[in-house]
C-alpha cells in the first residue's frame, strides 16, 4: 500500500490540508492525546467546525483575536485549526506565566475571547472548547478564510510584543500547497501515513506549527504533556513515530540515560527529528546521530523570520556546527556596524528577507522599524557565511539568554529584582550550561546597610514568584560591592559577563 493511502484508498498527498482530509478520510487517526485517548480526522474536523460556529455566535469576526491558555492536548489543536478556518488571529499563551504577565498579553492583543483549561481558569474565560461547540452544527462554516497564529515574543526591553502577519484573505486550502512544498524542501516532510510526536509545550511557535502542519500533511499527532526522556523513547517505539520536533536540552537529557535504558527501545521508525531554538553542541549532535542514525534536521530563524536557514543531516555532517543555508524564498546578508556587506568568513549582523511575507509588531511601529533595514530583518544575532553560503552562528544577541530552548530576557528579570528594597543594582546574565544551554545568573549590588547572604537570596527569589514565571528565576544569585558601568553611566552587562566568566 502506498504510504500516502489508507485502507479507504484515499491519497492524502492529493488533498489540500486538514479540512479536506477530515471530510474525505474521516476514520484516519488524527490525534493521540497525552492520556492515550484517540480522535479521528472526521471527529476532530466536526469539533473544529462546531467551535467555528460557536465563535461566530459570540460575535467574533474576521481579524478579531482569540487567545488560549491551554496545556498540550486536543483542545489546543482545536483552537488552532478553528481560528485558522474563519480568519481569526489566535494567541497561544504560556500557562507558566504569572497572572500579571498573562494579563499584559491578553490586554495588548485585544483578545475578544480567552479559552483555558480547568487548571488555568480565569474570570470571563471559556473552560475548554465544550461550551463553544455545544449545540452548534458540525458542518463547515460559510465564508471560510485563513486565519493566523500571532505569537508573543519578548524584545530586549522584556515586554512581549505580538508578531502579527497580514491575513491572506483566501481559503485555508489555498495556502497548504505552498507550506507543504516548503516543509518538504526544508525537512523532507511529506503527506502520508506518518506519525508526528509533540515533545514541547504548544504555546511555543515551533511545536505548535509542526503539530498544525502534521495535520495538514495527514499525519497522526501523538502529544506528550511534558518531556520525559524515557517516556519519549517508549512513545517512539509504541507508535512507530516517524518525525518529531525537539530542542537540544532534550538530547542532553536522553544521552544521560543509562545505556541499558537507551538500548531498550526500537527507534528505527524515526526519519526526521527536527531541532531548533538553541545552539546544539557538535558533540551532542554527533552522539545522537550515532545512536539514532542521520535523522537530525536543524533550522535557524525566529518568530519574526520563521525558518530562515536549514540544514539536512548529511550536509551538517560535512560541515559540523552550521545551521544551514538560506531556506527557499529567503535571502541573507551579513552586515557590519556601518551596514556594509561582509565577505564569507567575516562575522557580522545577520539580515534576512523572504518572499513568504512580512510582519509587524502589534501596536509598536517603532520596534518594527528598529528591527528592519529596508526590506531586511535582523534577529539580532552575529554570524558568518562560509564560501558555500552555509551560516555559522558566533553568538546569540548580546543580552538574550536561551535556556532549554526558551528565550529569556535579562531586562525583565532585572526590573523585577529592582523592585525589592534590598537591591541597589542588578545585572542578569546567561552562563553556559552543558544541559540547558545557559543558566540565569543574577549579580546583585545590595542597598546600603543590607547584608548579603542566604536569607537575602531566599527573599529575592520569593519576591520573584508573583512577578515573573519560574523558568525566568535566577538559578544563581551572587553579590557584588559594585557593578561596572559604561562611560555614559549605563550598566555594562557585557563587562559583568566577562568578569563573571573569567
Amino acid at each position: 500500500m502506498d504510504s500516502q493511502e489508507t485502507t479507504s484508498g484515499v491519497d492524502v498527498g492529493r488533498l489540500p490540508g486538514f479540512y479536506a482530509i477530515g471530510a474525505a478520510d474521516p476514520d484516519r487517526t488524527a490525534v493521540i492525546d497525552t492520556d492515550g485517548a484517540e480522535i479521528s480526522y472526521g471527529a476532530l474536523l466536526a469539533r473544529v467546525n462546531q467551535v467555528c460556529h460557536g465563535l461566530r455566535a459570540r460575535g467574533i469576526g474576521t481579524g478579531d483575536v482569540v487567545a488560549g491558555v491551554l496545556p498540550n492536548g486536543i483542545d489546543a489543536l482545536v483552537m488552532v485549526m478553528a481560528t485558522g478556518q474563519i480568519g481569526l488571529y489566535y494567541v497561544p499563551v504560556n500557562w507558566h506565566l504569572t497572572a500579571p504577565e498573562m494579563a499584559y498579553i491578553l490586554k495588548d492583543c485585544d483578545a475578544k475571547l480567552v479559552v483555558t483549561s480547568p487548571d488555568h481558569a480565569m474570570p470571563g474565560a471559556e473552560i475548554g472548547t465544550d461550551g463553544l461547540a455545544a449545540g452548534q452544527p458540525d458542518t463547515a462554516p460559510g465564508e471560510r478564510t485563513a486565519g493566523a497564529v500571532m505569537w508573543y515574543t519578548s524584545g530586549t526591553t522584556g515586554f512581549p510584543k505580538g508578531v502579527q502577519r497580514p491575513l491572506p484573505g483566501a481559503e485555508p486550502e489555498a495556502l497548504v500547497p505552498l507550506y507543504t512544498w516548503f516543509f518538504g524542501e526544508v525537512v523532507d516532510l511529506r503527506p502520508g501515513a506518518e506519525v508526528h510526536l509533540v515533545t514541547s509545550p504548544m504555546y511555543h511557535s515551533a511545536p505548535c506549527a509542526h503539530a498544525q502542519f502534521a495535520l495538514h500533511l495527514g499525519h497522526t499527532v501523538v502529544i506528550t504533556s511534558r518531556f520525559d526522556p524515557e517516556n519519549v523513547l517508549e512513545l517512539i517505539e509504541r507508535y512507530q513515530v516517524s518525525n518529531a520536533m525537539m530542542v537540544p536540552t532534550m538530547f542532553h537529557r536522553m544521552l544521560r540515560l543509562p545505556e541499558d535504558v537507551r538500548n531498550k527501545y526500537d527507534l528505527s521508525s524515526l526519519r526526521q527529528v527536527i531541532h531548533t531554538a538553541a545552539a546544539c553542541p557538535v558533540s551532542v549532535k554527533r552522539q545522537i546521530m550515532d545512536w539514532w542514525g542521520p535523522v537530525l534536521y536543524e533550522y535557524y530563524g525566529s518568530t519574526e523570520s520563521t525558518i530562515a536557514f536549514a540544514v539536512k543531516p548529511h550536509d551538517w555532517l560535512a560541515r559540523p556546527g552550521t545551521v544551514g543555508r538560506p531556506a527557499p524564498t529567503f535571502e541573507v546578508k551579513i552586515l557590519d556596524e556601518a551596514g556594509q556587506e561582509l565577505p564569507p568568513g567575516e562575522p557580522g549582523m545577520i539580515y534576512v528577507k523572504s518572499a513568504m511575507g512580512t510582519f509587524e509588531y502589534r501596536k509598536d511601529p517603532a520596534k518594527t522599524a528598529a528591527s528592519m533595514r529596508g526590506e531586511w530583518y535582523t534577529p539580532g544575532d552575529i554570524g558568518y557565511l562560509d564560501a558555500d553560503g552555509y551560516l555559522f552562528l558566533c553568538d546569540r544577541r548580546t543580552d538574550l539568554i536561551v535556556s532549554g530552548g526558551v528565550n529569556i530576557y535579562p531586562a525583565e528579570i532585572e526590573a523585577a529584582l529592582l523592585e525589592h528594597p534590598a537591591v541597589a543594582e542588578v545585572a542578569v546574565i546567561g552562563v553556559p550550561d552543558e544541559e540547558w544551554g545557559h543558566n540565569v545568573v543574577a549579580l546583585v549590588q545590595p542597598a546600603e546597610g543590607v547584608t548579603p547572604g542566604p536569607e537575602l537570596t531566599a527573599s529575592l527569589l520569593e519576591h520573584c514568584e508573583a512577578r515573573i514565571a519560574r523558568f525566568k528565576h535566577p538559578k544563581v544569585v551572587e553579590y557584588r560591592d559594585r557593578l561596572p558601568r559604561t562611560p555614559t553611566g549605563k550598566l555594562s552587562r557585557s563587562k559583568v559577563r566577562q568578569d563573571y566568566l573569567s
